[in-house]
């Protein structure tokens, strides 16, 4: 039963703590999603481990099509569906394709940042902390918090935040780093490989800027 007065933990830390490929992999992850901890990594791949074990569950079983199975398979995806991890007309196997960045990708400070409401992931997770940063009419200050596909149109700046002025210093940033991408992708060789294109826009947007956070984390 263990100890009531001490929540068990809700995911499972690395087996052996000094792999050298999974620790290169994580800091890498860490640095693209601007995260605290590898904690929020290892919270993650507990996410998505017991989303697959419940695909493999499912698709181990004899039928599917009908009854009970039928129902769980329906809901399962339904529910990923929700959480924007899958598309509408995803089947079972396409559970197995997710990565830990797939997971990741659904906290409100990346869904931030993809909005184009911050011009880098730290300072996505700055905004949200700081109460810049509401859902609807809710402030939200909880960076890992995971955004719904009903809430991603909803993500804004809070009604009370300076950041709504489109003079303010952040704002002018982040627009100055879209023209510079979009900028970059015009000056694209046409007959350039689609990753060379790729790899164009990505320098443009990572090209160094001054920056106002408004704080510490």
């Amino acid at each position: 039963m263990g100890e009531p007065k001490f929540a068990r933990p809700k995911f499972d830390t690395p087996s052996h703590p000094w792999k050298k490929a999974r620790i290169e992999e994580e800091h890498s992850i860490r640095d693209n999603h601007g995260l605290k901890n590898m904690r929020e990594i290892w919270k993650a791949k507990s996410q998505l481990r017991r989303h697959r074990r419940q695909a493999m569950r499912l698709i181990g079983m004899v039928d599917t099509t009908e009854g009970h199975g039928m129902r769980e398979k329906t809901d399962l995806l339904a529910s990923l569906n929700n959480k924007g991890l899958v598309s509408a007309d995803a089947i079972l196997d396409d559970i197995l394709t997710l990565g830990t960045e797939d997971i990741l990708n659904r906290r409100l400070q990346a869904q931030v940042y993809y909005k184009g409401l911050a011009s880098t992931m730290k300072q996505a997770r700055q905004l949200v902390t700081h109460g810049q940063i509401c859902i609807g009419d809710q402030k939200v200050t909880i960076p890992s918090y995971p955004v719904s596909r009903d809430e991603e149109e909803l993500i804004r700046y809070h009604p009370g935040s300076s950041l709504n002025n489109p003079e303010h210093q952040i704002r002018k940033t982040i627009e100055g780093r879209r023209e510079s991408a979009e900028y970059a992708a015009e000056e694209v060789d046409p007959e350039a490989t689609p990753e060379f294109a790729a790899e164009v826009v990505e320098g443009a947007e990572a090209a160094p800027s001054a920056e106002t956070t408004g704080g510490d984390e």
